[in-house]
């Protein structure tokens, strides 16, 4: 199963709301990857866990984080900067040790597009190795009933972003210009934005509710192991401190 189940799926009356929304949350993603691009910065690490708000408020604008494995480029340069990246936001030409650039940004926000509108990625399989198998063919669809109810334009855009050929894969600068990015509602998408960050909390949530359920079982089969010599309280504190954590987030 995917790492997060539909958390998001369009529904009812309120489903033009929500594309609206989703349309402008992916804008001012590709309005901040368009920025680095002219800059000659390659994020290489695009996901949800790095997409943060810039206040408390409701209606907050979405931020680009974490740039620890950016690099420079120069233009359009393509070159082999080395493996980077999360697994399922990695672009075919990464895994195959190909010359990459600024394209690889543009298949992460594609990935990212997918999970905003229906709650799970497009490309998953426990074994990794499958994994990168999907990815490198570009093996993804449309499955109901999540995508029926998304529009044909939606699909169009993130059908741009995925394509295998980075030459011809979609730019920043053009996805800006697509018309499910650029033909909305103003007024709709600021009144509806707050769901799209409660959609990417969710997924956020999911995925380290599973790292805290794997470090807090981890902890109690350490603590039966060596109970005979190992004081319980330290193992107790573990426990509960991750609990803790799962509180707070």
């Amino acid at each position: 199963m995917p790492p997060s189940p539909r958390c998001c799926t369009p529904t009812g009356h309120r489903t033009n709301a929500r594309a609206v929304c989703h349309s402008h949350c992916i804008q001012q993603i590709l309005e901040a990857v368009l920025h680095c691009h002219q800059m000659g910065v390659v994020h290489r690490d695009l996901k949800p866990e790095n997409l943060l708000l810039a206040s408390k408020c409701k209606g907050a604008a979405v931020k680009l984080a974490d740039f620890g494995l950016a690099i420079e480029v120069q233009g359009d340069q393509q070159a082999w900067f080395g493996f980077a990246g999360t697994p399922g936001y990695l672009s075919p030409e990464v895994l195959r040790k190909e010359a990459y650039g600024k394209p690889v940004d543009i298949w992460a926000c594609g990935v990212i597009l997918y999970i905003l509108l229906v709650g799970y990625p497009p490309f998953w399989d426990e074994d990794q190795h499958k994994l990168y198998q999907q990815i490198k063919a570009g093996a993804y669809d449309f499955p109901s009933p999540e995508w029926d109810t998304v529009t044909p334009e939606a699909k169009n855009l993130i059908n741009q972003m995925l394509t295998i050929n980075p030459a011809k894969r979609i730019t920043a600068h053009e996805a800006l210009k697509h018309p499910w990015v650029c033909q909305r509602s103003t007024v709709a998408s600021m009144m509806h934005r707050q769901e799209t960050v409660e959609c990417l909390k969710k997924f956020n949530a999911r995925r380290k509710l599973k790292g805290a359920i794997l470090t807090t079982m981890l902890a109690t089969r350490n603590f039966s192991v060596g109970r005979q010599t190992t004081a319980p309280a330290s193992v107790s504190t573990a426990a509960s401190g991750t609990t803790m954590g799962l509180v707070e987030q």
